[in-house]
């Protein structure tokens, strides 16, 4: 048998989603002929009830469904939802639509491997067999940090509260540090910033870098996480930024380089989203390169908008990428915003997301206004929405065009 020579002797339960049933017999049979247990559901609504009901060691799922067959939301809202229900649950994605942008995306929500159709059997089951035994390494020491915490609360005599706090606040000054103090006079442009982590310390980041009058560097990113883990992360990108970025140093350099030294630095399921940006301020000429971030809205003095989305993959995966950067000639009356995904994710209390939409309507209609009005605008506005209760970090960078 190839599947569980090095797994647990329990047989592992495998719930697979498709909506082919030509394509559940087969796996099915294939999986049985490894001693797997196997389940099998037809629909979103499906999925949900069974990981609400039953345990699973995997979770082996197709992205697209009856309501839309080839962009592969259906799926990735779906697994977004099992990772609200379970988030130690391995999820493996098959899908006949593959592409980097969908791999990174269902990655980015929680998916652990992706697999195109048709499959390759001794492949497909190899990963199987990884995920499922991460995952119940997973479990277990989650269980272990769960009894280490019931541990740790019946000894908080023994815990020195005042010691901790003080050294969470000197994560936060150190953080602080990292960002810049007052951002830099540009003439002809002005510059404004919002950052707001969700807890003490957070994994975005953003910097403005003026190197001459005529060239200033741009760049915001967000690492994969909240808290002092992803502060760590956050802290190695700003210093690889502030080795490579330079005048002379093009947006698809920098993304290289800084990706070269995040993959080897990065731990397994995390990465960071990052654009750059190297402005040429008397000729309003902008050069960048999108490594997977939210792409940043450039809106015209008429209204019309573009995104600016080119570049490549997330940092931190992919070592060997080449990244590719694009230009764009700015105008008196545009504004750019920087923004990252703890903006457009910010829920209501009704459980709606803030979305990128409603931000380019914020955007658009206030486009007339300074930089620093625009930020208050947009923070104002997904504040109300939300009721104040942001749940991700959220960083914004404007820069209008006078």
């Amino acid at each position: 048998m190839i599947g569980l020579q090095t797994m647990d002797a329990s047989a592992p339960r495998t719930l697979i989603a498709d909506d082919q049933p030509d394509v559940l017999a087969a796996l099915r049979l294939l999986l049985k002929g490894e001693g797997y247990q196997t389940e099998a559901v037809t629909s979103p609504a499906a999925v949900i009830e069974a990981v609400e009901s039953r345990d699973f060691d995997l979770l082996l799922m197709d992205l697209n469904y009856a309501r839309d067959t080839t962009s592969g939301q259906e799926g990735l809202d779906l697994i977004s939802r099992i990772q609200a229900l379970d988030s130690t649950l391995p999820v493996v994605v098959m899908t006949a639509w593959g592409s980097i942008e969908l791999a990174v995306e269902a990655m980015r929500r929680g998916v652990r491997d992706f697999v195109q159709k048709p499959w390759e059997n001794s492949r497909l089951l190899s990963i199987l067999r990884t995920q499922i035994e991460q995952g119940r390494k997973l479990r277990q020491q989650q269980r272990l940090e769960a009894e280490q915490q019931i541990f740790s609360r019946e000894t908080d005599e023994r815990v020195d509260l005042e010691a901790m706090l003080q050294e969470v606040e000197e994560a936060r000054r150190v953080q602080s540090g990292l960002l810049p103090k007052e951002l830099p006079a540009i003439n002809g442009f002005e510059i404004a910033d919002a950052w707001r982590p969700v807890r003490t310390v957070g994994g975005d980041y953003f910097d403005v870098l003026k190197f001459s009058e005529r060239h200033v560097g741009f760049c915001i990113a967000d690492v994969v996480g909240k808290g002092l883990p992803a502060a760590l992360l956050m802290s190695n990108v700003q210093a690889a930024i502030k080795a490579f970025a330079s005048a002379s140093a093009s947006p698809e350099e920098v993304c290289e380089k800084v990706n070269g030294v995040v993959c080897g630095n990065i731990a397994a399921n995390k990465f960071i989203t990052f654009f750059y940006g190297l402005l040429d301020a008397p000729a309003k000429h902008l050069v960048y390169a999108n490594a997977g971030h939210s792409a940043p809205i450039l809106v015209r003095r008429d209204g019309t908008h573009v995104r600016l989305a080119e570049g490549g993959a997330v940092l931190g995966v992919f070592p060997e990428w080449s990244y590719e950067q694009r230009e764009v000639e700015l105008a008196a009356g545009d504004r750019v915003l920087l923004f990252t995904d703890g903006v457009t994710e910010a829920r209501s209390p009704a459980d709606e997301e803030f979305g990128e939409e409603r931000l380019i309507e914020v955007l658009v209609k206030h486009r007339s206004l300074s930089a620093a009005r625009i930020q208050q605008q947009v923070m104002e506005t997904v504040a109300e929405f939300s009721g104040g209760d942001f749940q991700d970090d959220a960083t914004l960078v404007v820069l209008a065009v006078e």
